[in-house]
């Protein structure tokens, strides 16, 4: 007989959910939005990993996974609730370690002269995909930062995020020999 939990709890079945700390609010709300966006990156960044890429970058992405998660428990708390175990926090390192990473890559990619299209590569896309994602998680954390405290910290590694998934996704077409896609306006 399996005497695991059941994964479905049915509180939810009316639209709300919990933060932690216990308050219950509507499963709409910013907060969510936000927290669910970077669950939604975070699948994306897995799908990402699983992917015939080095093993450095897996591993920079595992962490960054981490991170995500990191930011999604502090969205998830309810304002003010302190609770008995405390809950991982983000670190001027976080954003650090992306600089470098970025840094890093960009010493090995032409410099960027004009936009270009996301594409040419099923892998090159779903980094670009996930950038999008992440770039919709900042938007909506910024948005709860007008009417909720946010520390800025999560909201500058979600803006650096962004930029490394960029990054990211132009080294491993050049890693590939994939041209990038220039874009030139039609008309």
């Amino acid at each position: 007989m399996n005497n695991d939990p059941k994964i479905y709890t049915k509180t939810g079945d009316n639209g709300e959910t919990s933060l932690i700390g216990g308050s219950r609010i509507p499963k709409y709300h910013q907060r969510i939005e936000a927290y669910g966006t970077l669950d939604e990156l975070n699948s994306f960044l897995g799908l990402l990993c699983d992917q015939a890429i080095s093993s450095h970058y897996k591993d920079i992405l595992l962490i960054i996974q981490d991170r995500i998660f990191t930011i999604e428990s502090l969205l998830a708390t309810e304002p003010g609730y302190q609770p008995a175990t405390p809950l991982p926090q983000m670190h001027e390192d976080d954003v650090l370690m992306l600089e470098n990473e970025i840094d890093t890559m960009n010493e090995a990619l032409a410099p960027l002269t004009s936009f270009i299209l996301p594409g040419g590569n099923t892998i090159v896309s779903y980094a670009h995909i996930a950038r999008c994602v992440c770039r919709r998680a900042e938007r909506l954390t910024i948005r709860l930062s007008t009417s909720s405290h946010v520390d800025l910290l999560l909201i500058r590694y979600l803006n650096r995020l962004s930029d490394y998934l960029f990054v990211l996704a132009r080294k491993l077409g050049s890693e590939m020999n994939i041209a990038e896609k220039v874009w030139k306006p039609i008309r």
